[in-house]
């Protein structure tokens, strides 16, 4: 992070951080001071400095406090990846409002639910969701952030920003928070919101594992409304890194723009890595990615297969964060895991504690599996906005997952209430997940436990098969009944055309259920 500059322009950065804290705000400024010019974003409208970015978000700000938002008020941000979700979340901090998420790829009655839950007094949005959009929050200010033709139904940020003065603002008395909700694949999405560090310990915490460098480029595949994407327009702030975006995901776009950029970091969720890899050979081999050092993974399990094929393909590259909105992060596998012991979440970074216990709350051998407790000592969960927070033990939260440890490395088994008890026998599915993963027919898999008479549960595999291969129901069973036990074969069998996934690659089961 550090480098050297002018003493002068270190003293005006300093003034800034002590003036905004550790915050979105505090970052754009000093970045404005250090590298006025350089770029800052990289989207398809452009380029956008270090200075036009604070600028505009300057402006946007004024424009947002002159139609009525206030410190402490709520504003809903609904956008792709480009420069306005960028703009509108810079404009929240500096305003001291507090930004919520909104996913992209929620129904229009989980938007409605959210909207009317949290309360927020405006919406910025991107005008392909004014129809999803529309029973949401209709009685707040409305803000377009994005039209593709240009003819949008509310005001644009562009107008508020053309007609406001960019100078700088004073900084609010209470630093913004920012919400981010819960993928909901087992029910209503919830509001997560974490405290704000006092200090650049998470950041330590993560470039203890993860070797991000100052002033490099960052491709930005996953979304930023998530948790893992937010994470990396945080880091990438404190890094004055510029980032490379696409407002949606394509397999060959994003290795186009990752190698034309010369970026050295792509950020991605694992059912995005999974579809790079099934792009034709010749196509992969199209494009100069010699100079990406880090791809960072989170947001869904990772398999070990799909780890190892990804090495083997861009070479060892690959970090895998393990975590959730509300824990964070708990462990982070550096490619040296993943290679030891494909499937490892890793180990835990400075800052960070990871206890197995059983159901009685006493800590398990390793080897053994039990339910998984974080805690770091920077970032705190402060409950769900609706009320209601995770189940804690001494401190530590519970990660709603089990799993065990090997060798200080952490493998995650499987989700805590997804345990399946099949004639007295317990069944965690990522294990029959993975090692279906791993047969080359099959691209991927999901495992549930549906009701059976006899045994209580039975497992069911939905299996979706390699381009234009055929794989009997028979074939399946005698592959997982050859590698794991009895119990553990799915009894029945159904082929899909894909999975149904959220906006992160998380398999929604409730749907296959």
């Amino acid at each position: 992070m550090i480098r050297p500059v002018r003493p002068d322009k270190l003293a005006r950065g300093l003034r800034e951080l002590a003036r905004w804290g550790a915050s979105p705000a505090a970052g754009i400024a000093t970045a404005a001071i250090s590298h006025p010019h350089e770029v800052a974003v990289e989207d398809e409208a452009g380029s956008l400095s270090f200075s036009g970015l604070h600028r505009r978000s300057n402006a946007l700000a004024r424009g947002l406090r002159a139609t009525g938002i206030r410190e402490g008020d709520g504003v809903a941000i609904m956008c792709r990846n480009h420069r306005g979700f960028l703009e509108a979340t810079l404009a929240c901090s500096k305003l001291g409002a507090d930004g919520l998420f909104m996913n992209t790829a929620f129904a229009g009655p989980q938007l409605a639910e959210v909207v009317e839950r949290e309360e927020p007094v405006a919406l910025v949005y991107d005008q392909e969701f004014s129809e999803l959009l529309s029973e949401a929050g209709r009685d707040v200010w409305r803000f377009v952030a994005w039209s593709d033709d240009g003819d949008a139904t509310d005001p644009t940020l562009e107008d508020l920003i053309a007609s406001n003065d960019d100078s700088d603002l004073d900084a609010p008395q209470e630093s913004s928070r920012f919400v981010i909700l819960t993928s909901g694949t087992t029910g209503s999405p919830k509001g997560a919101h974490r405290s704000q560090p006092d200090s650049l310990g998470p950041v330590a915490a993560l470039f203890s594992k993860i070797p991000l460098h100052a002033r490099e480029r960052t491709m930005i595949a996953a979304p930023m409304f998530h948790s893992w994407g937010f994470a990396h327009l945080t880091l990438g702030l404190a890094l004055n890194s510029t980032y490379v975006l696409r407002r949606r995901f394509d397999p060959e776009e994003t290795l186009r723009a990752t190698a034309a950029s010369g970026a050295t970091a792509l950020v991605v969720v694992p059912v995005m890595m999974q579809r790079i890899l099934e792009l034709p050979a010749d196509a992969i081999a199209r494009y100069d990615l010699s100079r990406l050092r880090v791809t960072a993974a989170s947001g869904s399990t990772l398999p070990g297969e799909l780890a190892t094929e990804w090495m083997d393909t861009f070479g060892d590259n690959l970090y895998n964060l393990y975590g959730s909105t509300e824990v964070a992060w708990a462990t982070i596998a550096t490619p040296e895991d993943l290679r030891a012991a494909p499937g490892t979440a890793g180990r835990p970074p400075r800052g960070t504690r990871v206890k197995i216990v059983d159901h009685d709350g006493n800590d398990v051998p390793p080897g053994k599996t039990g339910r998984v407790f974080v805690g770091n000592d920077e970032i705190k969960f402060e409950g769900y906005t609706g009320g209601g927070g995770k189940e804690e033990l001494g401190g530590l939260l519970s990660s709603g997952d089990v799993g065990h440890f090997e060798a200080g490395r952490l493998f995650i088994d499987g989700r805590d209430d997804e345990m399946i008890v099949s004639g007295g026998e317990n069944v965690f599915p990522r294990e029959v997940e993975d090692l279906l993963a791993g047969h080359g027919s099959i691209a991927e898999a999901a495992v549930i436990g549906v009701p059976d008479e006899e045994f209580g549960q039975r497992l069911k595999a939905f299996v979706v098969t390699r381009e234009e291969i055929e794989l009997s129901e028979e074939e399946v069973r005698a592959y997982v009944k050859s590698n794991l036990a009895r119990f553990k074969v799915p009894r029945e069998i159904e082929f899909l055309d894909s999975l149904p996934r959220n906006a992160t690659g998380k398999v929604l089961k409730r749907e296959l259920a």
